[in-house]
């Protein structure tokens, strides 16, 4: 065991990270008794929750043990405080804390029935919550609470379940460890499992930790210091036995079969097949895509040993639940893509390929359900490797698809190292099953929130850095899409990017620049949005430019320019998309940003308004020709939005007063009074209209025109 006075630093570990700080630890002195233990627990946890080589994100849990006052009685009882239901350790605090009566915790013994019993065990652990705030606790409670230790960490390094999922694990624990890591063989967590941990720590009780077979490592201490030091050493010695056998006795994974394309060329290909991966994936709801070429990813999938580990699965639990029962390998030679898309022959390829995995996944279940399984989910792949290029993960949203993207990095880590150890060994089919549709998890399923209106889809939105476009973003990011921000001005999209990861978090959002006038920035902000989410559902053709001037002083360029932007850039952006919305084939939605000025004839707008005309006509002429492929294609026209806006900052807002005989700060009061709501019209009015296109109530509704504008009766489309 590791004692209090044990000195460590950065430089005693290669594989893990070392970062616990003095000063920062003797913060919590000023503590007493079991808020002190809290806050070191939290604190631990945080270290360990921060590198993602001990534990994935979600995974793991770890609990301290401490006397404090019976709110009660008042006199000092023994409480456990451990990761509650859900909660991920490196961001936890008090509030992902379950705490319970460790007396009311070892009772449940006395009713425990059994194995066959085992989920009504969860349920009794509500009878044991001390702190009334505490969280759900999960179903790990148990397995913490019977070791006698007051600090203990269950984690899922690589490294560890390496060993544990290799074929000659518990014979390699033995050797490596010399009898100071326990054994408990693979089961399903639970009361039971967490009684197995007891047995095993009371028939050796000099052993500083517990392999869990397939799953995972249990370590301890009396200390917070002294178990994440434990924790680390464990996991230290694991990494460095792995790494000495590293190719060894064979070449990694095999050796390469194929070499990856250049990083330019796999993006390229990557942009060009996500839509139509996504298209596949989402024949059941509106998939998020994430896609990776991770050299670890590029090592397994290249190798001659992909064919044969690939179908295995995964072992540990937590994977396997973000990772399906195994990835869709896909043949590149069986793929010829364009930027048009793909060849009949390579369709049909793909059909043929979605369609057996589908069956079997159908027949997965069918095989292992039992009389209380839930029904049968999505049968789509997860994950989608694709030999040369990357790793392709689609799920309900963009941080689903990445933490699954995450989770099988860690899975490919574990066969990487079991194999170079021993052979890998991945969950029997049906303790996968019991896993996948346990129905403690199913319950966990059920009690998430329902999802927003535009979950699952993808929105790009040009010209929204600011103004209207940044608020018809912000508003589509709000009722659950991601969004591709984008802009001309760069240091203006930073900043709006910064808006949104604040807002949003770091998934909700990606950006690129763009020039409506130029079709490569074009092509290449679809390829961001399509590498980044995996394709597109919704385009707003939004960026904008205004020029106000009498007919003698309208120079050609201003023509050409207001034409450019608004009319060009409108066309070839929307070809671009269609190219997207095609290879999809899920449909989608066109919004474009008008005016009310192309129904209009007003002072000094000859070039200006007459764009607009044709941004509406060609609105119509593409609603016209998309409809056989359920892209829907609809017109906003506002009027006089000033707030936010580049196009009021220019000489616009000057050329219009003149117009209108009046001074610029007399403009929004003049714009106001001369509509029939007698309102001024703001950049959150525009989103609203856009929103209401897109959020499911109008998905029978295409070549609209919907006017925002305050009511302006020469406007009136009819």
């Amino acid at each position: 065991m590791i004692s209090e006075t044990t000195t460590s630093t950065a430089q005693s570990f290669k594989h893990v990270s070392y970062l616990w700080d003095e000063a920062k630890a003797a913060e919590f002195d000023k503590l007493d008794g079991a808020e002190r233990e809290v806050a070191l627990l939290i604190y631990r946890s945080n270290l360990l929750g921060a590198d993602l080589r001990l534990t994935n994100y979600g995974g793991g849990n770890t609990s301290c043990k401490a006397m404090t006052p019976d709110p009660l009685s008042g006199q000092p009882t023994n409480v456990m405080w451990v990761k509650g239901s859900g909660g991920d350790i490196g961001t936890l605090t008090k509030s992902g804390l379950a705490a319970l009566y460790m007396d009311r915790l070892q009772a449940l013994k006395n009713v425990y029935r059994g194995l066959e019993q085992e989920d009504e065990m969860v349920e009794l652990f509500n009878h044991c919550i001390y702190d009334l705030a505490s969280k759900a606790p999960s179903i790990d409670t148990a397995l913490h609470a019977f070791l006698p230790f007051a600090h203990v960490d269950h984690l899922h390094p690589d490294a560890a379940i390496a060993i544990a999922a290799a074929k000659d694990g518990q014979r390699i624990t033995q050797e490596l460890f010399n009898g100071e890591i326990g054994w408990v063989g693979w089961q399903r967590p639970g009361f039971d499992l967490g009684l197995q941990l007891q047995a095993c720590y009371e028939a050796n009780p000099n052993i500083r930790g517990i392999m869990l077979g397939s799953h995972g490592l249990f370590t301890w201490g009396n200390t917070a210091y002294e178990s994440y030091v434990n924790t680390l050493e464990v996991i230290e010695k694991c990494a460095e036995y792995l790494e000495s056998h590293m190719g060894k006795n064979r070449p990694v994974f095999g050796g390469a079969k194929l070499e990856s394309l250049p990083a330019e060329q796999r993006h390229q290909q990557a942009a060009q097949l996500a839509p139509v991966l996504r298209g596949y994936c989402s024949s059941d709801r509106h998939m998020v895509g994430h896609f990776t070429d991770d050299a670890r990813v590029l090592e397994f999938i290249n190798s001659h040993d992909l064919d044969k580990l690939a179908p295995m699965g995964t072992s540990c639990p937590d994977h396997f639940l973000r990772t399906k029962i195994s990835p869709l390998v896909l043949e590149p030679e069986q793929i010829t893509l364009t930027n048009g898309g793909l060849s009949a022959e390579s369709q049909a390829y793909l059909e043929g390929k979605f369609s057996a995995y589908r069956n079997d996944y159908r027949a997965y279940y069918e095989t292992c359900k039992h009389a209380n399984s839930p029904a049968m989910r999505d049968p789509n792949p997860v994950v989608l490797l694709y030999p040369g290029v990357g790793m392709f993960t689609f799920a309900k949203d963009k941080t689903t698809a990445r933490l699954a993207s995450e989770y099988y990095v860690n899975a490919v880590n574990v066969m990487r190292g079991a194999e170079a150890v021993s052979e890998y060994t991945s969950l029997p089919r049906q303790e996968a099953f019991n896993i996948e549709y346990w129905l403690l998890e199913e319950a966990k399923l059920q009690r998430m929130p329902k999802p927003k209106a535009l979950s699952g889809k993808i929105a790009l939105v040009t010209g929204s850095a600011g103004g209207i476009g940044k608020a018809i973003a912000k508003k589509f990011a709000e009722e659950g899409a991601v969004v591709v921000l984008n802009d001309i001005n760069a240091e203006r999209l930073a900043g709006a990017k910064d808006e949104f990861v604040k807002t949003f978090g770091r998934d909700a959002v990606t950006t690129t620049p763009l020039d409506v006038t130029n079709a490569d920035s074009i092509r290449t902000a679809f390829e961001a949005a399509s590498l980044a989410f995996g394709g597109v559902d919704i385009v707003v053709n939004n960026a904008g430019i205004s020029i106000s001037k009498p007919i003698e002083d309208h120079t050609e360029k201003d023509w050409d320019l207001l034409y450019d932007i608004l009319v060009k850039g409108q066309f070839v952006v929307t070809q671009a998309a269609v190219n997207v919305l095609r290879k999809q084939d899920l449909g989608g939605d066109i919004i474009n940003i008008v005016s009310k000025n192309a129904l209009v004839s007003g002072p000094n707008n000859a070039g200006y308004g007459s764009a607009k005309a044709a941004q509406l006509h060609l609105s119509r002429l593409n609603a016209a020709e998309l409809g056989k492929d359920h892209i829907r294609v609809n017109t906003i026209n506002p009027d006089a939005v000033i707030a936010d806006s580049n196009i009021w900052a220019g000489g616009w807002a000057e050329g219009r007063a003149k117009a209108y005989g009046i001074t610029v700060e007399e403009l929004p009061a003049y714009y106001a009074k001369r509509t029939l709501l007698n309102e001024s019209i703001l950049p959150q009015d525009i989103a609203n209209a856009c929103f209401a296109f897109v959020g499911g109530l109008l998905n029978k509704s295409t070549g609209n025109v919907l006017n925002v504008d305050g009511g302006v009766a020469m406007a009136f489309v009819r």
